[in-house]
């Protein structure tokens, strides 16, 4: 099941406010979701934008895959910084590559 961390729909016409929410990709945009995570009210001056950090890093570390919209919130509450920092880098493949390729060449000799 494709995780993602997304933004649900709500409020009247023309007067739309978000809600985070961790839901099934599959799943329609205002359906069914896992948990509701925060909120993202865009026509307050400013922007009301929360999201509960802990539960967020909880789905990224599961997982779970922010929409563009969700990763842009969650970069602008460091929220995606923090996530980024704790995940270990990832290996390079360049050294792997030249020592297989190496021993590729000295088995054929």
């Amino acid at each position: 099941m494709a995780v993602r961390i997304r933004l649900m729909r709500m409020g009247a016409r023309k007067r739309p406010f978000y809600r985070v929410v961790v839901a099934d990709g599959r799943s329609p945009r205002d359906g069914r979701f896992i948990e509701n995570i925060g909120k993202y009210h865009p026509l307050e001056d400013p922007s009301l934008m929360e999201v509960d950090e802990e539960r967020a890093l909880h789905w990224l570390r599961v997982g779970a895959q922010p929409s563009e919209a969700v990763q842009v919130i969650l970069t602008k509450l460091g929220i995606w910084e923090r996530f980024r920092a704790e995940r270990p880098a990832p290996p390079r493949g360049g050294a792997k590559r030249q020592a297989a390729g190496a021993g590729a060449k000295g088995a054929s000799s």
